[in-house]
């Protein structure tokens, strides 16, 4: 028999590592998704970088003789003007209000559906419909339908209830921010109830059969296994719903145009560059939102990440 030379068994039980692609077959790999590439940074990354250009520019179109570069003013007028600075509070406001209700409510329908009944993939599905209606078809009809004073549903309920002498209550008028915010809560529980949904369909079966064993009871299950499970769910669906509805723009638009208080970050951007036309500050107001957006896509795209490590695991 041949006998093997220790050197040569070391390398024998050395595990072949394959050679690293070259720089021109990686280039090749990657060619197909530069059309895509090129589309993206023309689409996005370009009009992004002329909005930064003119967030340092004095431009008013009804000054046209006095444009000028290299001024930090226009991100000075929003951080001190009050109607910016209320409707930085007003869009912070509505975007908590709107993330919380939509994210207990979600939570909550998540885990009726969660549940075995007769029809279940219908009920499912109707609650689904509210996230698909277009947003603006959604104001109009919440806003003449249902909390029209004259004619709407909400009084003809309350007369039929309680008869002539019933309250009469004008939403639109008295409470605006809160008519759009329960329109948005309407839109956006379905997408908040689709990912928890998900979340608890994903929960491991068994566990829970062992702490029903050990005699645990509904809500202690629901705190101690359930919740836990759950918190990633949560996060991202709250992230990505935070970054949805601090750029809502359609219903302020349709409802209100921003009276009575209700003006957000968006329609600011709006007025200032349809209506004022004062290029330079409402690009400083657009880059102020898409950064805010950006810093919050950061932690759902963590959360997502963490998500999908956990599934393969």
């Amino acid at each position: 028999m041949f006998e093997v030379s220790a050197p040569a068994a070391e390398r024998a039980s050395q595990p072949i590592t394959p050679p690293k692609p070259r720089a021109k077959d990686r280039w090749l790999k990657r060619a197909p998704m530069l059309p895509a590439l090129i589309f993206v940074i023309l689409v996005t990354q370009i009009p992004f970088a002329i909005t930064i250009i003119i967030s340092f520019m004095n431009w008013n179109a009804a000054y046209p003789d006095d444009i000028s570069f290299g001024t930090v003013a226009n991100y000075v007028t929003v951080f001190t003007d009050a109607d910016l600075l209320k409707a930085v509070m007003v869009t912070v406001g509505l975007t908590v209000g709107v993330v919380l209700a939509s994210a207990l409510l979600g939570l909550g329908i998540a885990l009726l559906l969660d549940r075995k009944f007769i029809g279940r993939g219908f009920v499912r599905t109707l609650m689904i419909t509210p996230f698909l209606v277009v947003p603006v078809a959604a104001a109009l009809l919440f806003k003449h339908a249902i909390f029209n004073p004259s004619y709407g549903l909400i009084n003809g309920l309350l007369t039929t209830v309680f008869g002539d002498n019933a309250p009469q209550p004008d939403l639109m008028t008295s409470n605006p921010l809160l008519g759009i915010g329960i329109v948005l809560v309407w839109q956006w529980t379905p997408f908040m109830m689709l990912i928890m949904l998900a979340g608890l369909q994903s929960r491991p079966m068994d566990v829970y059969e062992a702490a029903l064993v050990d005699g645990a009871g509904h809500w202690q299950t629901f705190r101690f296994i359930t919740l836990p499970h759950l918190r990633r769910y949560i996060e991202l669906a709250a992230l990505l719903g935070t970054i949805y509805i601090v750029q809502n723009f359609d219903m302020v638009f349709t409802m209100t145009s921003g009276g009575l208080g209700t003006a957000t970050l968006p329609y600011v951007i709006y007025q200032e560059f349809f209506v004022a036309q004062d290029y330079g500050v409402a690009s400083a107001v657009g880059v102020i939102v898409v950064i805010a957006s950006l810093i919050i896509a950061t932690f759902a795209l963590r959360t997502a990440s963490t998500l999908l490590k956990e599934e393969n695991s």
